[in-house]
């Protein structure tokens, strides 16, 4: 996603070698980390963040007067530590003979937990010798807004108050234009030998062969002092709420494919990691660093992503956003009555209207994907009450399709920002050049996207059988509108000589025929006809998009096309996987078993984490994808492609309300012989399936059934 505001890369940013530092995230409710390899946070694009303020912005550690040596790092695979092994250069004379270099091991290990971060610094001494060892920190907080974290200047801000500190602790503050003061404080378990402002230093004597711990604690507040016990204690905390959050909903595996069983489980993870438990239920936030906060449109598309397996996403994002409908026309907030969210934020900036993004409805498409979303919801779980709460929202939702979506009666879907301060493209392609003609020129607004036709046919669609369900008098008429949403969709986008369909219509009606993957999402609606949709289906495979690691954005050859590009040639997961699912929902197997075979060759890459996107250049052998620089890591609809996928290749389709699991043809990936989904819940009723590759078939086994429950098997 792009929200208009770039990522400024500085040079405090680049590591020893002069390459970029990798970024290792860590993220709990409304608060997360960005550091370096070392643990250490620079002043660049990293820092300690609580509700999208940087609370510290500098914190490096230093080992006598140098930076020590990295052995290794990384977070772990259920994303709740990262871990920092380092060791000594050569130390300064203390009074005797220096220690050599390489006789220091320090463990830099963190979390965080309840708004904190909490670092334990354990100091091993393998030499041969005493040693005196000088350990400092230098440290700041800037208070910086993460939109100006991300380049947007400012001509005013706050106050940023002298740091005040007392023995063991320093505290920052400052009082922003919104008159709000934001503080934030840095403790230690040990007294240092100096402490100052910016700076902490310690003379620890450590003997050899012995070992010695460093509690660090900093959150928004002061609490008690960093010790052993409250760093155990709140270690426990984290590690057993995010494995209550992995644990969420039905789980698959691969017996005796370890390097596949590692990609769902980090896939998982990063999805569990992202997750936060509001008032309204489990939201996955979009991404890290710099969307940790709630997206409709990235929120809703994992949630559905995930929706077979833990169905509770989707309510909880279903409820959190229905709390947040849109009720007045607002041209800043880009929202008119019925409308669904695109973001919301919660730093100074945003508080101040300096950018629009507090709570912004500049998305086009997310106000249909709720109204399909909740359609979906209702067929995999049968929960009805949830749809009967939520009816006047989804009933609002459609007034805002009909009336405010439709802006010049074509009954089509379009958009154009209301305000030069929203965005410009608002469809999940929202970067200024992805939507153009086939010649590269940009069209005229009111644009209307391909695949939000789909997804407002999707939800015509699912307004037409919940309100049958419901009883509601409008069902017939809202059926009638998803077909003729068909219809103008099939005469008006389809370009027969291309056999594809066009990207978007300008504002004067006109097609924008350049080839993108748009049209994989108009196949997992279900809009187009069979022979179109096979049509498109070959295209999409072909070479002009198939890069050998998954699906690009645009076809190699169009205008602007750019396989470094941000959506012109780039490779997203989630894309991929929705044109991979659209693909099996027209029948698609193999093909779905052999890009999801490539999608996982390219998580082989990533140390298993699909990053948001990486660059679309041809697979050559011998070589890996070839990342994106700036992309989110761990991102949420990447980490749920692989679930999506899985789906589509198993050909499992869940009917809550008939009772029933039907298992379609399904296909495994390559070099995967069996897969075990466990305790898919549907209603009160579970059981486990297993799927086994048997010559050239896959068969699947119902397994430990539980209540009542149909299998019905397909080929």
């Amino acid at each position: 996603m792009d929200d208009g505001y770039s990522v400024q890369t500085t040079a405090a940013e680049t590591g020893e070698a002069g390459g970029l530092d990798t970024l290792q995230a860590l993220k709990d409710a409304d608060t997360f980390l960005v550091a370096d390899d070392w643990g250490d946070l620079k002043g660049g694009a990293d820092g300690l963040f609580h509700k999208d303020t940087r609370i510290l912005s500098r914190f490096a550690m230093t080992v006598g007067l140098a930076r020590p040596s990295r052995l290794s790092s990384g977070v772990s695979r259920d994303n709740v530590f990262f871990t920092a092994h380092v060791t000594n250069r050569p130390l300064p004379p203390m009074g005797g003979r220096s220690a050599p270099a390489g006789v220091i091991h320090i463990e830099r290990r963190r979390f965080l937990w309840a708004e904190r971060m909490f670092e334990r610094v354990r100091m091993v001494n393998h030499g041969i010798e005493d040693v005196l060892l000088p350990l400092a920190f230098d440290y700041g907080a800037d208070f910086a807004d993460i939109f100006q974290v991300r380049g947007t200047l400012r001509e005013k801000r706050g106050t940023v108050e002298t740091p005040s500190h007392d023995g063991r602790r320093v505290t920052f503050a400052y009082t922003g234009l919104d008159a709000v003061r934001r503080t934030g404080c840095l403790a230690f378990s040990e007294p240092p030998a100096r402490l100052g402002g910016t700076r902490a230093e310690f003379m620890f004597s450590l003997p050899m062969g012995k070992a010695l711990d460093l509690y660090i604690e900093c959150g928004p507040e002061l609490r008690a002092t960093p010790d052993k016990s409250r760093w155990r204690q709140n270690a426990v905390e984290a590690r057993l709420a995010m494995r209550r959050r992995r644990r969420r909903g039905a789980s698959v595996r691969g017996p005796r494919s370890p390097r596949f069983n590692a990609w769902l489980d980090q896939s998982r993870a990063d999805v569990a990691l992202l997750t936060t438990d509001l008032p309204t239920g489990p939201y996955p936030y979009a991404g890290t660093p710099w969307f940790s906060t709630p997206f409709g449109r990235d929120g809703i598309i994992t949630a559905w992503q995930m929706l077979w397996l833990d169905p509770s996403l989707a309510k909880g994002v279903l409820t959190y956003l229905a709390a947040r409908q849109a009720t007045e026309v607002n041209a800043f907030q880009d929202s008119q009555p019925g409308k669904i969210m695109h973001e919301t934020r919660g730093g100074e900036m945003s508080a101040l209207g300096e950018v629009p993004f507090g709570l912004y409805y500049g998305g086009v498409d997310t106000t249909c994907l709720f109204v399909a979303l909740a359609g979906a919801y209702a067929r995999r779980t049968g929960d009805l009450d949830l749809i009967q709460t939520l009816w006047p929202n989804l009933v609002a939702a459609t007034e805002w399709m009909r009336d405010y979506g439709d802006s010049n009666g074509d009954g089509l879907i379009d958009y154009q920002r209301a305000a030069e301060t929203g965005l410009s493209n608002q469809g999940w392609k929202d970067s200024e050049d992805s939507i153009f003609h086939s010649d590269g020129r940009f069209p005229k607004g009111p644009v209307a996207l391909l695949e939000v036709q789909g997804y407002a046919f999707a939800a015509w669609r699912a307004m037409a059988e919940l309100g049958e369900r419901l009883t509601d008098g409008r069902a017939r008429a809202w059926g009638r509108r998803a077909e003729e949403v068909r219809q103008l969709v099939e005469e008006r986008f389809w370009i027969e000589d291309q056999q594809f369909y066009a990207i978007a219509l300008d504002g004067d009606g006109n097609p924008c025929e350049a080839i993108g993957s748009n049209a994989g999402h108009l196949l997992f609606t279900g809009l187009p006809t069979r022979a179109r949709a096979e049509a498109v289906t070959r295209r999409l495979l072909g070479a002009e998009f198939r890069s050998g690691w998954g699906i690009r954005t645009l076809a190699r050859g169009q205008p602007r096309f750019n396989p470094m590009s941000y959506h012109n040639g780039s490779v997203w997961p989630h894309d991929t996987s929705l044109g991979v699912a659209g693909m099996a929902r027209y029948g698609e197997r193999d093909a779905v078993a052999m890009i999801l075979s490539e999608i996982y060759a390219a998580a082989s890459h990533f140390q298993m984490r699909l990053p948001e996107l990486f660059c679309g250049f041809e697979r050559e052998p011998g070589e890996g994808p070839i990342a994106y620089p700036v992309a989110c890591l761990p991102q949420a609809w990447a980490a749920g492609s692989v679930f999506l996928m899985l789906k589509a290749a198993l050909g499992i389709e869940i009917d809550a309300q008939a009772r029933t699991v039907t298992i379609d043809a399904p296909t495994l990936p390559t070099g995967i012989e069996r897969l075990t989904v466990s305790r898919l819940q549907v209603g009160d009723a579970s059981v486990d399936l297993a799927f086994e590759r048997v010559g050239d078939q896959v068969v699947a086994m119902p397994r430990n059934r539980v209540g009542e429950l149909r299998i019905v098997t397909t080929r």
